[in-house]
């Protein structure tokens, strides 16, 4: 029975796929002939999908999709950017490591790696090309930097892999061989991604330097100016203050996620119509159609995904797949080597936040039986899988930033790859040093 049902529901799933059926039809399908095949009422399909909605925590989702998007079009994003210029200064390669730090910054706000990309590469890619530097190139630096926009909190991806992990618990015999897991929770994942973004963010500009000092890209001539400086963080300091209201209410205990998200909405149209007074009603409404059109994809995603991923637990097929990795091995570093690649290889070809409701009912139960922490593996899972927006075939990032700058998908591939490369080692580093994950949920009495 078992057998069966794991080629019927995979092999519909797959066989959909190649037919060019979208990711929410092929897992709806099929789970729906799987629950047909197993004599299932189809009305626990629409009571499973109901409640994979009904969740607290997932009112977040919309809500910092259109804090996003609102402070794109209130000009705070802008301002984030100059502030990141401002420091680009005579290094080499210093206005594509002003980049990075710009997506870091948008990151801290976005919870996005497509709408890093998109808001910062409008700005950069531009200025890039305007300081000499190769259009692919300035085009693969940017979709490389923006996956930061999902691993630096606040992270739509960890939202997602927080609820999809609340109702997974470590078994009993788990608990007793390994002592007490730390819970999961999404404040918790937030604040355990901060030191791999950072991690990541160093590889990025590690290349970086590497690639610019091959290419002989200067930094500005002018050297720094303090003055510049200074002037860009006057007028961003309503911006950069936008993190540190979301993050510093979160980690103090002010407001949860879900709160933050609404207090970075309202913080965002007081900055864009009082303040900055860039926000109109015609911007506002597209914000909110670009939030409408996202939430709508995304929850349509939710409902399928979750449906799927409760026929592979009560079929136990994750305990079956556990069961052949670790007889495999029993060695924790080759089988995060196997997990990861996994995940970079799935990466590749599927969205994201579909990727994470469909394998966390999977592959969690093999992390519990192996003594990771649930939180450890969540964060690696985001950082593996936000590899995915810069390499092809489905590569978001790639696509945003080859629409800005009229350069081939093919050729800012070709010129991401490096930089995929030492994204590719953190996300190892991370794996096999899980204090970089756990050290400041710890820290923070978590």
């Amino acid at each position: 029975m078992e057998t069966t049902i794991v080629f019927i529901l995979f092999g519909s799933f797959l066989g959909l796929l190649l037919l060019g059926a979208p990711i929410t039809v092929a897992l709806g399908v099929s789970a729906l002939i799987s629950f047909l095949y197993l004599d299932e009422n189809p009305i626990k399909f629409v009571q499973i999908a109901f409640t994979s909605v009904g969740s607290f925590p997932l009112m977040a989702l919309p809500a910092f999709i259109l804090a996003g998007a609102l402070m794109e079009a209130a000009g705070i994003s802008r301002r984030l950017v100059n502030v990141a210029e401002s420091f680009a200064g005579p290094f080499t390669g210093g206005i594509s490591a002003a980049t990075v730090f710009a997506c870091l910054f948008f990151g801290a706000i976005s919870g996005s790696g497509p709408a890093t990309t998109a808001a910062v590469g409008m700005l950069m890619i531009p200025a890039m090309i305007d300081r000499g530097y190769d259009k692919g190139i300035a085009s693969a630096i940017t979709a490389s930097s923006g996956s930061l926009g999902i691993i630096i909190p606040p992270s739509i991806p960890m939202v997602i892999f927080g609820i999809s992990a609340l109702g997974l618990q470590p078994p009993p015999e788990a608990v007793e061989k390994f002592g007490i897991f730390q819970s999961v929770s999404i404040p918790k994942l937030f604040i355990a991604g901060v030191l791999p973004g950072l991690v990541i963010s160093v590889s990025l500009l590690i290349m970086n330097y590497i690639v610019c000092k091959k290419k002989g890209y200067k930094g500005s001539a002018d050297g720094f100016s303090a003055r510049n400086i200074l002037c860009t963080l006057y007028n961003g300091f309503w911006a950069l203050l936008a993190p540190i209201v979301i993050l510093g209410g979160i980690y103090s205990g002010f407001f949860t996620p879900t709160e933050a998200a609404i207090v970075a909405i309202f913080y965002t149209l007081i900055v864009g119509f009082f303040i900055y007074r860039e926000l109109d009603w015609r911007s506002l409404a597209r914000s909110l159609e670009t939030t409408t059109w996202l939430t709508g994809r995304v929850l349509l995603i939710l409902f399928t995904a979750t449906v799927f991923g409760r026929l592979l637990v009560e079929n136990q097929i994750p305990a079956i797949i556990a069961e052949a990795m670790l007889s495999a091995t029993d060695n924790l570093y080759l089988i995060w080597a196997m997990l990861i690649l996994f995940l970079l290889f799935v990466g590749m070809f599927m969205e994201t936040l579909a990727t994470i409701l469909i394998l966390t009912p999977v592959l969690l139960p093999i992390t519990y039986s192996l003594g990771i922490d649930p939180v450890h593996f969540g964060v690696v899972m985001v950082c593996a899988l936000g590899i995915g927006f810069q390499t092809p075939p489905l590569g978001e990032n790639l696509f945003i930033a080859s629409g800005i700058s009229n350069v081939s998908i093919e050729e800012i591939s070709l010129k991401a790859l490096p930089f995929a490369a030492v994204n590719t080692i953190a996300v190892f580093i991370i794996a096999f040093f899980p204090q970089i994950v756990l050290w400041l949920p710890q820290a923070f009495g978590y």
